[in-house]
């Protein structure tokens, strides 16, 4: 019997691998809008970011999730997704 491959994801902010559900994905949608993916399917270009507030200040202070998506990436939707992270905690 074979072992079932765990998928792992890098953090765009603290660039540790962990387990694909340890991770919460932040998606780029078409229509470029940016914003929590908790079901990890909605299309558009993704970035993961662990469960943390800490990950997610440190992907602003370094600019990691406006790399990843290749726009810039405002305060305002660090803090809107700051919010929805501790809502869906």
């Amino acid at each position: 019997m074979s072992v079932k491959k765990i998928p792992m994801r890098m953090c765009t902010a603290c660039r540790e691998m962990k387990p694909k559900k340890e991770l919460i994905r932040v998606v780029k949608t078409p229509e470029n809008e940016i914003k929590l993916d908790l079901t990890g399917k909605l299309n558009g270009r993704g970035a993961y970011i662990c469960k943390s507030e800490e990950c997610l200040k440190k992907a602003q202070k370094s600019g990691a999730l406006s790399r990843a998506f290749s726009c810039e990436v405002k305060s305002e939707i660090y803090e809107r997704l700051a919010k929805e992270l501790s809502d869906a905690k």
